[in-house]
């Protein structure tokens, strides 16, 4: 993986004590506004590289970009069958923390998917987030999870078989027990007042569009909602799409940021 100056590999621990890895593109200071990427589930903070493209865009508008990968994932210690909801959203307080910590400020948040529900959970409970973006992001996790899985496949009925992109991936029966904590529309009306942007693909195959809108109806004024016709649940061919808007919403809330040239 090759990275330019302004990327640096970087580490944290989580409140379990297992160790995170990022990717932080910033200034030599470190210093403004950051956004915290969250990746979708079974995904890793790279993107494909699309992630760290965009990165190097937030950076033009002097925004500081961290990418990490949750704990199970990519090059983060724990086992991927041992996650959670209710873990991740630790894993995200702990890399917001890091920020924080690091000097930077105000922290926005910005997830796909489960990454985008692991967001709202955390956005609505942690009064640092100066506001919340999800692309795709479920809103009936319970339902969305269970038509997905198949079993229990073993003896003991504490391990589940889904399909992945890579394959057949398994989770623990405390993974799906864990969804019933979180109700994600309740949770999405908590960030208010501040900001919450919902992108959601007309043509999603994995998260039914109405969840976009069950987010939005919860989420009062400070909320916002955006339809892209035809984009399915990768944003595939429209991610350009999805990164102007974000930046155009981080733009209208952060308005002072500027970008940084060392």
């Amino acid at each position: 993986m090759n990275l330019d100056q302004n990327w640096q590999k970087i580490q944290f621990n989580n409140t379990r004590g297992l160790t995170l890895a990022g990717l932080l593109y910033s200034s030599a200071s470190r210093s403004g506004p950051a956004v915290v990427v969250c990746h979708g589930f079974t995904g890793g903070k790279e993107g494909g590289g699309k992630a760290r493209a965009m990165g190097e865009e937030l950076g033009t508008r002097g925004f500081n970009t961290l990418l990490f990968d949750f704990s199970g994932n990519g090059d983060s210690e724990g086992l991927f069958e041992n996650i959670t909801l209710s873990g991740q959203v630790e894993d995200l307080k702990c890399a917001v923390d890091w920020c924080m910590a690091a000097g930077m400020g105000p922290v926005f948040t910005m997830g796909r998917s489960f990454g985008g529900a692991t967001a709202i959970c955390h956005g609505a409970v942690d009064p640092r987030v100066a506001g919340v973006c999800t692309w795709a992001a479920p809103a009936r996790l319970r339902e969305l999870f269970t038509e997905l899985a198949e079993g229990p496949v073993d003896d003991s009925g504490d391990l589940f078989a889904l399909a992945g992109e890579e394959g057949i991936i398994y989770l623990r029966k405390a993974f799906f027990d864990d969804l019933e904590k979180h109700d994600l529309p309740m949770l999405a009306g908590q960030i208010s007042p501040r900001p919450l942007l919902i992108i959601q693909g007309e043509k999603d195959a994995v998260v039914d569009p109405a969840d976009a809108g069950l987010l939005y109806h919860s989420a009062g004024e400070s909320g916002e909602i955006l339809y892209i016709p035809g984009a399915d649940h990768q944003f595939s061919v429209h991610y350009r799409q999805v990164w102007d808007a974000c930046f155009a919403w981080l733009a209208k809330y952060l308005p002072q940021a500027r970008p940084y040239t060392d």
